[in-house]
């Protein structure tokens, strides 16, 4: 990987964001030659909305389901079918902290791009995506 900013990242990770800023990764990504992936979803309250955000940011297929499963199947195999792969770096950015999207339905959406990143990595192709959390500061007054 040499001196680039991800030098210290494995190539197939899920981790939080922390010090990376969006627009660094998005650079990294362009000098990489990878695909860069980016969902901000912080007007998502709720699962569905959550995964309706990332649909329309990924452009994935209208027939996409709106669950766990069709996603996974997007991220893995659909994008695998599209032909060779140079790679992703995906940004999750302001995913929700509310009822409806509480921190078992974030570790369930983070797991959908775990086995992601271990399918890629399988095919040693790099998946590493950084995730950030609404926090009581970013959260949409109602």
């Amino acid at each position: 990987m040499g001196d680039g900013l991800l030098r210290t990242v494995p190539s197939n990770v899920v981790q939080s964001i922390r010090a990376f800023r969006v627009v660094d990764l998005q650079a990294e990504a362009m000098r990489l030659g990878q695909h860069f992936l980016y969902a901000h979803c912080a007007q998502a309250g709720t699962r569905q909305q959550v995964l309706a955000a990332i649909a329309e940011s990924f452009h994935v297929p209208k027939h996409f389901g709106k669950n766990y499963e069709a996603l996974e199947e997007c991220l893995t195999s659909l994008f695998f079918k599209a032909g060779t792969q140079p790679g992703f770096l995906v940004v999750l950015e302001q995913l929700p902290n509310t009822p409806k999207f509480d921190k078992e339905a974030r570790e369930n959406l983070l797991d959908v791009f775990r086995d992601a990143a271990d399918y890629w990595g399988e095919k040693k192709i790099p998946f590493r995506v950084f995730f950030s959390f609404q926090t009581a500061a970013t959260l949409p007054l109602l």
